[in-house]
């Protein structure tokens, strides 16, 4: 096995964690205990899983106190049963029921007439992807990650480039959200409306306090042309580099490959989706506000991440930066 493959499975097992997990393994391969844990992760309390369930609340029961067991649900300091992190990451995929699909772009102009740049994106990804997609779902890819993308481009340049780009995240999102790509991080998903701005700050600062340890994606319901110059500003005052980032639109791939998804202040228009850790940070759009309205909002999202790193049981780089 070559060194990228290496890097892509990730480290084996030791004997503890292998142990551990065969034991939660077992537990799942129990119908009713899965859908018990399943009903849960959609936010059920546990005193409706009878009814909700139609099964007797004594088997209900049993089902929680062999959750609780294997450490797959945790008890709050409310009472209630929760899924960890670590639960999250390893079985919220088993979780997920049917997924609505997303927009499609609003046209669809023939391959004849798009650039011929873009059937040079085709060719290399299908290179880079073939051991995992066939060549026709990257084109397909492609494709689409050029319409969507075109739609809103003002500046037409960099379409080729960022076309690349975006297929490329698209389908290594989709062959982890298919399981063709085993990883050990946990992967977060930042979703706002424009992709501007708040999701742009906390995906920086994640990208920052954890480093490698967790992969961050972020997407928008309706991207704007460009990361906003103050937001890129504003994280430079405070050391934190937002690289080359742009905005993008929000697609089913990339929620599936997630196992935190996260939006902020876009309301309906952001979907919900079953088997994820959904969260919603309530914050204000910093590009409405001043420039000191715009630090505050930025130092909340700096918790908020710190926070997000707690839940998942890490420590962030805080301390030492």
């Amino acid at each position: 096995m070559n060194e990228g493959a290496r890097h892509r499975v990730g480290r084996p097992l030791d004997d503890d964690a292998a142990q551990e997990r065969a034991a939660q393994a077992a537990v799942l391969g129990d119908l009713l205990t899965l859908r018990v844990l399943s009903a849960l992760a959609a936010g059920a309390p546990a005193d409706v899983l009878s009814s909700l369930l139609h099964v007797p609340a004594i088997e209900v029961e049993d089902a929680i106190a062999r959750l609780l067991a294997v450490n797959i649900v945790h008890t709050d300091e409310a009472g209630a049963h929760v899924l960890p992190a670590a639960s999250w990451v390893r079985f919220g995929r088993l979780l997920v029921g049917d997924m609505p699909a997303l927009p499609e772009p609003d046209s669809a102009p023939t391959v004849a007439v798009l650039p011929a740049a873009i059937a040079t994106v085709a060719h290399d990804l299908s290179y880079r992807f073939a051991s995992t997609f066939s060549s026709e779902t990257v084109s397909q890819y492609v494709v689409e990650s050029y319409l969507l993308l075109s739609q809103r481009a003002r500046v037409r340049k960099h379409l080729p480039s960022l076309t690349a780009r975006y297929a490329a995240d698209r389908l290594d999102a989709l062959a982890s959200a298919q399981g063709l790509v085993l990883r050990g991080t946990p992967e977060v998903l930042f979703v706002c409306v424009q992709n501007a701005g708040r999701s742009q700050i906390a995906a920086a600062y994640l990208r920052y306090l954890a480093g490698d340890r967790v992969h961050v994606r972020t997407a928008g319901s309706q991207p704007a042309d460009a990361v906003h110059p103050r937001v890129v500003e504003a994280l430079a005052e405070v050391g934190v580099p937002l690289s080359d980032e742009y905005p993008k639109p929000l697609t089913d791939e990339v929620v599936q490959a997630a196992d935190f998804v996260v939006t902020m202040g876009c309301g309906d228009a952001c979907p919900v989706y079953p088997g994820r850790r959904y969260m919603d940070w309530d914050l204000e759009d910093p590009l409405t506000l001043d420039d000191e309205g715009l630090r505050v909002v930025r130092d909340q999202i700096r918790g908020h991440v710190e926070d997000l790193l707690a839940e998942m049981g890490m420590t962030s780089h805080a301390a030492s930066r």
